[in-house]
């Protein structure tokens, strides 16, 4: 595979391809597809920094998503190749994170997608805003991405 031309260094990456149930009457990948396979990298990037949903469970914490950005810049196809990148890239420590994504197609290294979301830390049993548990800020501040590279 290429090396590709991540937005920010070491992105946790996710291949991912469009199948039939994904595709829309355009003939490419919904961008519904798009939002849930963050969903999907999201989970997998916080179960490898130690943190699943069974841990938020026992914490009666978890990040919700505040504000989610999406910029669809090119499509994609039925069975494409396409691998998608997600950091850490921003917290202040005590009640927000940001994450980041990027999705590429490694055969001519073109961005397809980037998104972006704001995520507060919430009581699970209330929905209310709290600050982030020493657990949360152990897992994840490691992985922060300190700064992104000059995007194009």
């Amino acid at each position: 595979m290429p090396e590709l031309d991540w937005d920010y260094p070491n992105p946790f990456t996710l291949a991912v391809s469009p199948d039939e149930t994904d595709i829309d009457g355009l003939s490419h990948t919904n961008n519904a597809v798009y939002v849930r396979w963050c969903e999907n990298i999201g989970w997998a990037h916080s179960e490898a920094l130690g943190l699943s949903l069974e841990d938020w469970k026992r914490l009666d914490r978890a990040l919700a998503i505040r504000r989610g950005e999406y910029d669809y810049l090119l499509p994609s196809f039925l069975g494409e190749e396409l691998v998608l990148g997600t950091w850490l890239t921003r917290s202040d420590g005590k009640l927000t994170f940001e994450r980041s994504f990027q999705l590429i197609r490694p055969h001519d290294r073109l961005t397809i997608m980037r998104g972006r979301w704001s995520l507060v830390c919430i009581e699970m049993s209330s929905s209310r805003p709290r600050r982030l548990p020493a657990e949360f800020s152990a897992g994840y501040q490691p992985a922060m991405v300190a700064s992104p590279k000059e995007c194009a």
